[in-house]
């Protein structure tokens, strides 16, 4: 199975799962230049953090050289090249720090298990690991690395939440129209997701079309009787999201979800599983566009000043987890007798024969779980879409792009794992598709509140071709939910945020304990549990990585 998009080249494979439209004789593609590298301005205020504990800035760590204004490296015992692209300004846990020299302690498990091996095994190793702005301690990986492996898969370098990514369409409203109808919007998208309104209509052969093939699968097979759908769609699945599908022979990993229908193979049910947010820091959520950063890539993507977006960010839910926890299990049992584990806890699958069933295995599940992401990303923008409609009228959206951040992309016996980071192709991996004159979108969304930026990707080598997912955490979630009850109250009242809960509703102020949990959950994800998403994207910027398109503003949050 392979992913498209491995920087560097573009096998065939990639262009049979993500076809790239050709560039006609004589019309080869000119980039355009690149603004300038001025420092971005923070445009979120900071929140008072008196009760917030200390993040260091990351010259203060004697473990990491700065080598220029928005790069560092790591040095480690390993010999793995690896570097951070981050200014003065972007602030760097030490403990995330600690986690990733952890991290490269798999160099040398990689070198314990080849020696072990009875057969080939290849020359497993870790050949370059970055770090992106948004950096923080992860459950034992930081958020915001990625690795580039050679004859060796890392389940625990993608995560748990397989294919997990962000999809941004642009419609054809105003912002002051949707702004106008803010009280309806909010009491039909809580209908539509959390009071059974979605009713998403799926026949058990398009729930096992979608995890075997991706979107491509889901949209050729049956009947599409969801509302919001446009013809366009099945046409931008295979130009607009970086990878619409990868092809897997069996989807029994998840026999139960399939069957789980009931009826008739063609007989179609409606699903409460998919085109759910999920917990966390996933959301969809009404922008608009505030500022235009690069006039001709903004307009060349729709993104006019005051055009109303949808930003959504979700992925596999429960199916991602299914997946890492039984490659996890097998890793475990098939472990060499008589080799310690490592102390990082972190577990290899060598591209070996002997491996190769478990491996075999583990990658179905991924790939199922991954096609599953792509599916239900598309319906939490449809069922936006259909709120949209019902109460501002107006053109339907048109997907931007759709792009994963915890996926592996395998090229031979090359495997580049991004966790928490985004696909930055310039205009080589772009080439002859929609894209190739500006480089890959690139969706930095910012904590809940705050502004969110469109960027285009330079494929810059040092990050292999990647960029941050978000602002990233400042405070873990534990600190954070203990935050001021005022901050929130104030930020309540400046935004709006659709749960499951109207916390407006007299009758839920009259539970202690249910407001008590709602407020906890919510300071989890406030704005100052994360950084100020202007230094991440200058440091994007100012590091070569990606430059600016469109700065996007929040009119409406929608959280699980």
């Amino acid at each position: 199975m392979t992913a498209p998009g491995a920087p560097g080249s573009v096998s065939p494979a990639s262009r049979l799962l993500n076809p790239r439209r050709p560039v006609r004789p004589g019309r080869a593609p000119v980039p355009p230049s690149r603004p300038s590298r001025g420092r971005l301005l923070s445009v979120f205020g900071r929140h008072p953090e008196a009760s917030m504990p200390a993040v260091h800035s990351a010259r203060q760590d004697h473990r990491l050289v700065r080598t220029g204004g928005h790069w560092l490296t790591l040095p480690n015992p390993h010999g793995v090249p690896a570097e951070i692209c981050a200014g003065a300004d972007v602030p760097l846990e030490p403990a995330a720090v600690t986690e990733a020299l952890d991290l490269l302690e798999t160099a040398r498990t990689l070198e314990r298990l080849a020696e072990a091996a009875p057969g080939p095994v290849g020359e497993p190793r870790i050949a370059r690991a970055a770090f992106t702005p948004d950096f923080h301690k992860g459950a034992g990986i930081p958020i915001g690395t990625v690795l580039d492996v050679r004859d060796a898969l890392l389940p625990q370098a993608v995560g748990n939440d397989v294919n997990c990514g962000m999809r941004l369409e642009v419609t054809g409203l105003d912002a002051d129209r949707v702004r106008a109808r803010l009280d309806g919007l909010e009491r039909r998208l809580r209908h539509l997701f959390f009071e059974g309104g979605r009713r998403i209509a799926l026949t058990p052969l398009q729930r096992e079309a979608l995890l075997r093939d991706g979107l491509p699968g889901l949209l050729t097979t049956g009947p599409a009787p969801w509302a919001g759908l446009r013809p366009e769609d099945a046409e931008d699945c295979l130009d607009r999201v970086h990878c619409a599908g990868l092809p897997v022979g069996t989807a029994e990993a998840f026999a139960d979800w399939i069957g789980s229908a009931g009826g008739a193979p063609d007989e179609p049910s409606h699903d409460g599983v998919i085109g759910g947010i999920g917990g966390g820091n996933h959301f969809a959520e009404l922008q608009y566009v505030a500022r235009v950063h690069d006039a001709a890539a903004a307009h060349a993507w729709g993104l006019a000043p005051g055009t109303v977006t949808v930003m959504v960010h979700s992925g596999s839910l429960s199916l991602g987890h299914q997946a890492n926890a039984t490659a996890l299990d097998r890793l475990r049992a098939r472990w060499p007798k008589g080799l310690p584990r490592p102390r990082n806890g972190v577990l290899p699958f060598l591209l070996d024969e002997r491996s190769e069933p478990d491996r075999r295995r583990y990658l179905e599940a991924f790939g199922n779980a991954a096609n599953f992401a792509l599916g239900n990303r598309f319906f939490l923008a449809l069922t936006m879409r259909a709120g949209l409609a019902a109460e501002c009228g107006g053109p339907d959206a048109r997907l931007l792009y759709d792009a994963p951040h915890n996926l592996f992309w395998r090229d031979g016996g090359r495997a580049v794992h991004r966790k928490g980071a985004t696909p930055a192709g310039g205009h080589a991996e772009m080439a002859g598709g929609p894209y190739a004159m500006w480089g890959e979108p690139v969706i930095v969304p910012g904590s809940m509140g705050a502004s969110s930026f469109v960027l285009r990707g330079h494929g810059d080598a040092r990050t292999v071709a990647s960029a941050c997912h978000g602002a990233g955490r400042r405070v873990p979630r534990g600190a954070a939910a203990r935050g001021g009850d005022a901050e929130l109250d104030a930020f309540l009242r400046e935004f709006r945020v659709v749960t499951p809960l109207d916390h407006r509703d007299p009758r839920a102020a009259r539970r202690a304990d249910v407001m008590a949990a709602w407020r906890r959950d919510l300071k989890q994800e406030a704005p100052w549990a994360y950084k100020d998403i202007g230094p991440v994207v200058s440091a994007l910027h100012g590091g070569g990585v990606a430059s600016p398109v469109a700065e996007l503003r929040p009119l409406l949050t929608v959280k699980g």
